[in-house]
């Protein structure tokens, strides 16, 4: 429905010209900031995300809380506020405001040395980001544009130049309410959920968008959207951009808290405002721009398979300077170590235990001897024992895991103990304080806590869950409970294709087969690669995050020894076979082709510094170089030809790489020879690729006739000596 006049007319005229003159930002437990554009700047934060994705942990801390990388969440979005240049600070919180007190009044935000000129917590009982927008709206202590970010945003974006094009759109139109933040990223990146995938339609002359929409593959809804024709008629360009990751960071006017109001059933920022009030154009003459960055990182956590890709990134250092060597906090002495491993002071290392890459290792933790750390985050105080393997793991403050444990892709939380020779597989969460006793395997479905949806400790501990002597048991979400805040599944699958999800779950940090299916179904514009393989559905999930980490390591030029090592212990993790990595390889080597093409490179050259220059990975994907027929070499050359079908310029590049893999000695004249005569390579599109490499193969024949022709000669030769 449209604003109501009455409304409108309740805001003075001397605050329409106060707007021009402050800048606020609010930020909220849901992680929401506001911001005014002025000689000083304010910020409002949502500390409340009103979902319950994160459960088991939001039942006893608010996510904003929960810590990245071994810093609280809220951390990186003051600091992104700090850095904007925001003065006055508004964290509006809900569930667990008393944490959220605590932890600011502690915090250097409100030391003398703060960056903000205030900092101010606003207590709610709203159940949604809508409810807490329309309180925040009846508080009226927003006076002019305001910045509205989410508490769980991490980013090092500049907004200056979004802030002054946003200032010059308003002078000249006063219906323009809104700037939305947007990072290009392709559609495979890994901080973007690829369950439900948001599409921003826009007028590229403007800037303005004109339809928001999420597609859902689990719902039906995976690869349609629907435009009003009006819009097809009356603009003539438009961009369909699937390849946006939303910053959650809006620049608006307090137009937009106007329409919150008038609009009760407005509960989302997205789903329910932006798609709303485009809708509803006609109606409200409001219009909504974006601003769409490609240089900077932005990123929201607003699910746990987004906390894992973020912590990456963090840890990566492509959030810089928002990495753990930074020291945000007061008391941290993170150093930066080769391998992107973080160590603090106090670390106590056994004998012989290893310590891999992308690691970061808290203050005062203690690794025993012969322990394997692996892609692991370990918070302070620490006990891990002997034998103990942790890959791809988070674990908080205080965690205690007993000697011969292993812990693979899993969270552990603050003072939760793990016994020995326990195995925690991937996906699985244990809350605060939960006790395993020895000898227990706790499977990737589960979600542990003591803690019930009220807030208590459980007098329940399901011993055929954590053992005799544990405490804790399976949380099993309360609908009842939950029927007032977001339904968004809080199951974490990491990559166990047997779990269930519901239909509105995205808390995963790996892939679903149905988010691979729907993000193999789009096309876009910068692709090179097609997906035509109808591999079992357990590999989907393999291949999606192997591909994304074999390309995240050529990009950053690892060695090949490293890259072959971290993918072949992912494969050992899930029991894929060898052509999967294979295809992973294959595919991340060509996807690399294809960003040196667009820097500029040529294709043959771009084809040789990714085939040579990491020949040792894909050596170590080949086993019948001693055996008379080539199946794996067939693989690699068939596989080749699948992820080049389509591409303008497939015959090119076919030629390139299968000359490229001859010259290198990855594949024998036999092999290019038994892939050439395999039927597979010649079936519909596939035969398309072959035409530039006939020639190649026709010079191979050749030489192998000639090499015949001189075996015969020695031999009749050696008859006519014998005789």
């Amino acid at each position: 429905m449209p604003p109501k006049a009455s409304k409108s007319k309740s805001h003075s005229k001397a605050q329409e010209e106060k707007r021009e003159e402050s800048l606020q930002a609010v930020v909220s437990r849901t992680t929401i900031c506001l911001v005014n554009i002025a000689s000083y700047q304010h910020a409002q934060v949502l500390a409340d995300s009103y979902e319950t994705r994160f459960t088991p942990f939001t039942l006893e801390r608010p996510r904003c809380l929960l810590p990245l990388a071994n810093t609280p969440l809220i951390e990186y979005t003051l600091e992104f506020l700090a850095h904007t240049g925001i003065q006055e600070v508004f964290i509006y919180c809900g569930l667990h405001t008393g944490q959220v007190e605590e932890y600011i009044n502690s915090s250097k935000w409100k030391s003398s040395s703060s960056s903000f000129r205030s900092l101010t917590l606003l207590k709610s009982d709203a159940t949604s980001v809508g409810d807490a927008l329309r309180d925040l709206d009846h508080r009226d202590l927003i006076t002019g544009d305001f910045v509205l970010v989410s508490g769980d945003v991490i980013s090092n974006i500049s907004i200056e130049a979004s802030l002054a094009k946003h200032r010059t759109r308003r002078e000249k139109d006063k219906n323009a309410i809104m700037t939305i933040l947007l990072r290009e990223a392709g559609i495979e990146h890994r901080t973007k959920s690829a369950g439900r995938r948001p599409v921003f339609v826009i007028d590229p002359s403007k800037k303005r968008c004109l339809h928001y929409e999420e597609m859902n593959s689990s719902t039906g809804s995976g690869t349609n959207i629907e435009i009003d024709p009006d819009l097809l008629s009356s603009h003539g360009e438009l961009e369909i951009r699937e390849d946006l990751i939303d910053c959650y960071i809006d620049i608006c006017t307090p137009d937009v808290l106007n329409l919150w109001s008038d609009n009760f059933d407005y509960q989302s920022v997205r789903t329910s405002f932006l798609y709303g009030v485009l809708k509803d154009y006609e109606l409200n003459g409001k219009t909504i721009h974006t601003h769409i960055i490609s240089d900077q990182y932005a990123a929201r956590v607003k699910s746990l398979r987004a906390y894992d890709a973020i912590s990456k990134d963090v840890i990566g250092r492509w959030a810089y300077p928002l990495c753990p060597d930074s020291n945000l906090m007061r008391g941290q002495s993170y150093r930066y170590g080769k391998g992107e491993i973080y160590t603090e002071d106090g670390v106590v290392l056994g004998r012989n235990c290893s310590i891999q890459n992308r690691s970061v290792l808290g203050a005062g933790t203690s690794i025993g001897n012969d322990s394997i750390v692996r892609e692991t985050v370990l918070g302070r105080q620490c006990r891990i024992g002997r034998n103990t393997v942790l890959e791809g793991a988070y674990i908080w403050d205080n965690a205690v895991v007993g000697d011969g444990s292993v812990i693979k892709r899993a969270i552990i939380g603050k003072g939760a103990i793990v016994g020995n020779n326990c195995i925690v597989e991937q996906g699985a969460l244990i809350s605060y304080d939960v006790k395993l006793s020895d000898n227990i395997v706790i499977t990737g479905t589960r979600k542990l806590t003591r803690i019930k949806a009220g807030g208590d400790v459980s007098p329940q501990t399901e011993l055929a869950v954590v053992g005799e002597g544990g405490e804790g048991y399976d949380h099993v979400p309360d609908s009842d409970s939950d029927s007032n805040r977001s339904s968004a599944s809080a199951s974490l699958v990491y990559r166990k294709p047997d779990a269930s999800l519901s239909n509105l779950s995205i808390s995963t940090l790996g892939s679903t087969a149905s988010e691979y299916e729907a993000m193999q179904s789009i096309s876009r514009k910068d692709s090179l690669v097609s997906e035509t393989s109808n591999e079992a559905e357990p590999n989907k999930d393999f291949h999606v995050e192997a591909t994304s980490n074999i390309l995240d390591s050529l990009q950053k030029d690892e060695l090949p020894d490293n890259i072959f090592l971290e993918l072949n212990a992912f494969r050992m993790t899930v029991d894929v076979s060898q052509h999967e990595i294979r295809r992973a390889v294959v595919t991340a080597f060509l996807k690399r082709v294809a960003n040196l093409e667009a820097s500029g490179l040529g294709a043959r050259e771009s084809v040789q510094k990714v085939f040579g220059k990491y020949k040792a990975v894909l050596d170590r994907t080949i086993f019948d170089k001693e055996a008379q027929m080539k199946p794996d070499q067939i693989d690699l050359l068939i596989l080749v030809q699948e992820q080049l079908v389509g591409h303008a310029k497939g015959d090119n590049l076919m030629l390139f790489v299968a000359k490229e893999l001859y010259d290198i000695e990855v594949v024998e004249k036999d092999g290019i020879l038994q892939w050439w005569d395999d039927k597979r390579s010649k079936d519909g599109e596939m035969t398309k690729l072959r035409g530039l490499t006939e020639k190649f193969v026709s010079y191979l024949e050749e030489e192998e006739e000639d090499d015949d022709d001189d075996d015969e000669d020695d031999e009749e030769d050696d008859d006519s000596e014998s005789g």
